[in-house]
């Protein structure tokens, strides 16, 4: 297994030739399953529509023209030779939490970073929107070394002064409004946030969509220290939890279980392939298994 930001006194830019050869799978991956069976036609283009078959995905069904004629229709897609990528990094306070060495932005870096490289060795332009309570750093999709040292530096300058909050929604439209052609846009956040939902279902109509929500260990299970007060690192707002008592403990575990399984139903409604990383999981393996789903599709 990987381990890439094992030494947290190196930055991911002095890591950038590591981080090539452990990501040459993942580019070889990305390029050969070509991501035609999970998505909507990742690397194709909209060319019209035609009356709907039984059996073709839903996700194809063109609601505005269906709405219009009063009868399905699916959107026609044509091949495009270029892949466009573009990554929306959470670095909200809540992103900060780790309880095994890595905090959940350390894991979304570290996935970042290997997306960044492999779109560079498959020539796909790459863009990047990292935020927190406000927008921090955005770029427009280009190709190039430069871009990726680029976004790889971001990727490293955490603000020292942290916005409370977090803007998710604010850097998906962002992001929609940046994409001037379909691109492939993963989404690397723990969703602890509002009003996300339509502007992801809004991006995901023009472009296909990977949210991958990042997990620790005390999103299930809080350590067990008595009545103690926690803070709500988004918000601001303290509450004293009894995290000792059984019921509570239940209670916290099941409200984690409907939260993940709700993130992941509204997903699939929507079109966008959801995933679960934790902050002990390898994302190079997620990654890989992700793509050579779509390569054995």
């Amino acid at each position: 297994m990987y381990n890439i930001l094992s030494d947290s006194e190196d930055s991911l830019v002095k890591k950038a030739t590591y981080l090539r050869i452990v990501a040459r799978d993942l580019a070889d991956g990305m390029k050969s399953g070509n991501f035609r069976s999970l998505y909507r036609g990742q690397g194709i283009e909209f060319s019209g529509v035609r009356d709907y078959i039984r059996g073709d995905d839903i996700r194809s069904i063109d609601w505005n023209v269906t709405a219009r004629m009063g009868r399905p229709y699916v959107k026609i897609f044509e091949e495009e030779r270029e892949l466009q990528i573009f990554l929306i990094v959470d670095r909200s306070l809540s992103m900060q939490i780790g309880s095994h060495g890595k905090t959940k932005y350390d894991i979304a870096a570290e996935t970042a970073a290997l997306l960044t490289i492999a779109a560079e060795m498959n020539n796909c332009p790459l863009g990047a929107v990292f935020f927190d309570g406000e927008i921090h750093f955005s770029c427009n999709p280009q190709l190039g070394r430069e871009r990726t040292m680029l976004v790889l530096t971001h990727l490293d300058k955490v603000p020292e002064n942290k916005v409370q909050g977090s803007v998710l929604s604010n850097a998906i439209k962002g992001a929609a409004k940046m994409l001037t052609k379909r691109s492939m846009v993963i989404i690397l956040s723990d969703f602890r946030s509002v009003d996300w939902q339509k502007p992801m279902v809004t991006l995901a109509h023009e472009n296909d969509v990977i949210a991958i929500r990042i997990q620790d260990k005390m999103d299930e299970e809080l350590p067990r220290l008595g009545s103690v007060p926690f803070t709500d690192c988004e918000t601001g707002e303290t509450i004293i939890l009894p995290s000792s008592a059984e019921n509570f403990q239940r209670e916290w575990k099941a409200q984690n279980e409907k939260s993940l399984k709700e993130f992941q139903d509204y997903c699939m409604k929507h079109g966008v392939y959801a995933a679960t990383l934790d902050t002990t999981g390898e994302p190079l393996q997620l990654l890989n298994s992700i793509f050579m789903a779509a390569k054995q599709g």
